[in-house]
């Protein structure tokens, strides 16, 4: 026990223990509901360090107990060793920077597999709406005004700005009419849209059924 906490308490199994104390408060504070896992993810770049895709806090603490474990492991050979001096101080340095370096090589090694099995997935697009129905929000829409609400993919609806064509043959939307998002305009950030009836919408295609071969009397 004296020799584990002679390791712990000395150079550079120290620098971590107090990173890892800085850890565990954070996680902590995550449970308690006061501090959000993500909320590094925007201020550091990993992807330049190579364990991008996963987030910052996650790789952070994972590297800082493996760094920690792996400092601590090289400060219990050092003190059993008889080396003193500048020779120790330089194998200290050692340990330090070679305890950096596994746990670097850990989290990348892990952040890999988790790519693996979790892919990224591409942003959501206004594009994606294209093609889909939608129901107008406003009591009217023109030119120049109008929004609608339409559903996404995953079943979360956004509500979106549209505008309709002035057609004599089109009908007018109002408050509650479904219309389609055939078009989006780049530069007003806005949907074309025109009036859709529902009622005559087929609706998915039926399942096929095998064909049965007739049977042979007799």
């Amino acid at each position: 026990m004296q020799e584990f906490l002679s390791a712990a308490f000395s150079f550079p199994a120290a620098l971590f223990g107090a990173a890892l104390v800085v850890v565990v408060c954070f996680w902590l504070l995550v449970l308690a509901g006061a501090a959000d896992h993500h909320a590094f993810d925007g201020d550091l770049d990993t992807d330049l360090a190579g364990i991008g895709g996963a987030p910052v806090s996650v790789s952070v603490s994972v590297m800082v107990v493996v760094a920690w474990f792996a400092s601590l492991t090289g400060s219990v050979l050092l003190h059993r060793s008889a080396v003193t001096g500048t020779a120790r101080a330089v194998l200290a340095c050692a340990v330090l920077a070679g305890a950096l370096l596994i746990s670097w090589a850990v989290v990348r090694l892990l952040v890999r597999r988790y790519r693996r099995h979790f892919p990224d997935e591409p942003p959501p697009s206004r594009q994606d709406f294209l093609g889909r129905v939608c129901t107008v929000r406003t009591g009217s829409v023109s030119s120049d005004f109008g929004q609608a609400e339409v559903a996404a993919a995953d079943g979360s609806t956004a509500i979106v700005q549209v505008r309709q064509f002035s057609q004599p043959d089109e009908g007018v939307l109002t408050a509650g009419s479904a219309g389609l998002l055939y078009a989006y305009d780049d530069e007003g950030e806005f949907f074309w849209v025109s009036p859709y009836d529902v009622t005559l919408d087929p609706g998915p295609p039926a399942p096929s059924r095998p064909r049965t071969k007739p049977r042979r009397s007799g």
